[in-house]
């Protein structure tokens, strides 16, 4: 049984996306979307799990984990995300990274 706060992932191969980030100052409605961001990548084909962590300097880590990369670019142009995505360019944060690794 998994430890609370990490994915159960399955045995590699699969893929990370790994998505670092500095907040700006504020909550913006940043919490309720990045909520109903988690919900709905979870329901995801190809979805296997997510992490993570941010600090009290805004910096976090996300990783969420996937069967495939197809999985990853049909939940990157999911319409909704997209409209997540572009709040996170606008209002929340200063500066994000996104990089995809295979496991």
């Amino acid at each position: 049984m998994p430890h609370l706060g990490f994915a159960a992932t399955p045995t590699p191969p699969y893929f990370a996306v790994i998505f670092t980030s500095l907040r700006k100052p504020g909550d913006h409605g940043y919490e309720a979307m990045a909520d109903r961001m988690a919900h709905m990548g979870a329901a995801m084909p190809g979805y296997l799990g997510i992490e993570t962590a941010r600090n009290a300097e805004g910096f976090g880590i996300t990783i969420s984990y996937w069967e495939t990369t197809a999985a990853i670019l049909a939940w990157r142009q999911h319409a909704t995300h997209l409209l997540a995505q572009d709040a996170g360019k606008a209002r929340w944060y200063e500066h994000y990274e996104v990089r995809i690794a295979r496991v």
